[in-house]
């Protein structure tokens, strides 16, 4: 029998690097190391940054592990993705209200003139809605048809 939930893994896989791409990213002297960033927002940020972490892995878990409710554990992590990328949005969204910059130009660069931030979250963006419409259309009707 084939896997039908291969698609949906391979897409949630690449998704899931979102939660992994702040702490590479955001570790060195830009952010967690930056000497004018006081003591406390480091604490904050570590710690954002450990729930990022595990929260990757533990839906890289979901996605692959073998069980019985496949179809539930890649929901979970879609849902799962969807509130760290919606997290992303809104700050992009009210970053006006909080003096806030999407782009440092001594640290992003920019993709056809977009900040990699918003060009990586919108690919993200894409691959994960990608996945919650192939659960939905293609798995669920399969599962639908030979009630497996």
């Amino acid at each position: 029998m084939k896997n039908r939930f291969l698609l949906p893994q391979i897409l949630l896989t690449i998704s899931a690097f979102e939660f992994f791409g702040p702490a590479i990213r955001d570790s060195g002297t830009s952010h967690l190391l930056n000497a004018e960033w006081v003591g406390h927002a480091r604490v904050h940020l570590v710690w954002a940054l450990g729930f990022m972490v595990t929260s990757g892995l533990v839906n890289l878990y979901l996605i692959w592990r073998r069980h019985e409710n496949k179809l539930r554990d890649l929901y979970l992590s879609c849902v799962w993705q969807g509130c760290n990328i919606i997290g992303f949005w809104i700050s992009v969204l009210f970053v006006d209200h909080y003096h806030g910059a999407i782009i440092d130009p001594k640290q992003h660069m920019l993709i056809l003139g977009i900040d990699e931030n918003i060009v990586a979250f919108a690919f993200l963006t894409v691959v994960l809605v990608s996945a919650l419409l192939v659960l939905k259309f293609r798995v669920e009707t399969e599962i639908g048809k030979t009630g497996i």
